[in-house]
């Protein structure tokens, strides 16, 4: 859709208000109204108003998607309808009990250390083409960020050589999910390997200016690479490697992002630390506006329940009576 796309419905006003009053709470809403924009034209094509009916037809248009964009789409134009009936209290409100059924989780990879040193092994096949002279140096940080950092897909390719601080060996992520942007800390061989990626970039007589693209090839005129060529190159190199899912699948590239998050957890349990204690700082470090967000990516798989479990008993053991002892003091 244009950016100066203008609604013309007759739901039009009231789709206005409704993106003008979340823009001015500090929302850009721009998925949002991409979807009011289909809304608007299927009506005006239709020159009806939003009904029981034209809201069924206008689902109806949308079959070929998969049920959980289905889902979104009906959710947001759901979400319109509320704000009308505060001041149309006989409006149409679509009916969530009807919308597709939200999908169960997808149960993330949690790669091994063997399974990571696959992937560095597989990365050294890469070659470099004149379009892309670090190619191979460009996916080896890119599993040293994502690895260590669990960075999402986009930051990653956003990144850029400024955002790199090699006195405080921090990242700047800039404005990334929820509109926040933050500093974070580089582990020992995140920043080294990241400045050893610098210095062979400088002899290699390539640009190291701090607004060139960190991850840089001369494919695009941005020079940045896409998140969609990362991810088809990683998947290459798990199938490369031969890392499957539990049900055989090549896993997604956001698993490296559960990974870092569980590795995390894993360390804090085998170091006595209080978890819970901990859990804020991870939260920020990956950039979520709560616990909550966090707690996602933290699955009950063996490893965790089985630390957590020795950390129990380490702390708590004692207080547990013996069902032999009971009634025995």
């Amino acid at each position: 859709m244009s950016i100066n796309y203008h609604f013309s419905s007759t739901l039009a006003p009231v789709i206005v208000r409704y993106l003008d009053g979340k823009q001015i709470l500090g929302r850009q809403y721009t998925g949002e109204k991409r979807i009011l924009e289909k809304l608007d034209i299927f009506l005006s094509e239709k020159n009806m108003d939003l009904t029981a009916e034209s809201f069924s037809e206008w689902c109806h248009t949308h079959q070929h998607l998969v049920s959980g964009v289905r889902r979104n789409w009906m959710r947001n134009v759901r979400n319109l309808c509320l704000y009308r009936n505060r001041t149309e209290p006989l409006c149409f409100i679509p009916d969530p009990i009807q919308f597709p059924k939200p999908h169960q989780p997808i149960q993330p990879h949690i790669f091994t250390e063997a399974e990571i040193v696959r992937l560095f092994a597989a990365i050294k096949n890469i070659k470099s083409i004149t379009i892309s002279p670090m190619r191979q140096e460009n996916y080896r940080l890119a599993l040293v960020l994502l690895y260590t950092t669990g960075l999402r897909r986009g930051e990653l390719v956003r990144l850029i050589i400024g955002d790199y601080n090699p006195i405080e060996h921090t990242l700047l992520i800039r404005e990334s999910k929820f509109h926040k942007s933050r500093l974070i800390p580089l582990s020992d061989d995140g920043w080294s390997e990241l400045e050893s990626f610098l210095k062979t970039r400088q002899q290699r007589h390539l640009s190291i200016a701090p607004d060139l693209p960190l991850l840089w090839n001369d494919v695009s005129k941005t020079g940045s690479y896409t998140g969609t060529a990362v991810g088809t190159t990683f998947r290459l190199l798990f199938r490369a490697c031969n890392i499957q899912t539990l049900t055989a699948q090549v896993p997604r590239l956001h698993d490296l992002r559960h990974c870092f998050a569980v590795h995390a957890l894993l360390r804090w349990y085998n170091e006595g630390a209080n978890v819970q204690t901990k859990l804020p700082l991870l939260s920020t470090y990956m950039g979520h506006v709560s616990v909550v967000s966090t707690q996602y990516y933290l699955r009950f798989i063996e490893d965790i329940v089985n630390s957590a479990s020795d950390l129990f008993e380490k702390r708590c053991g004692m207080l547990v009576i013996n069902p032999s002892q009971r009634g025995v003091l």
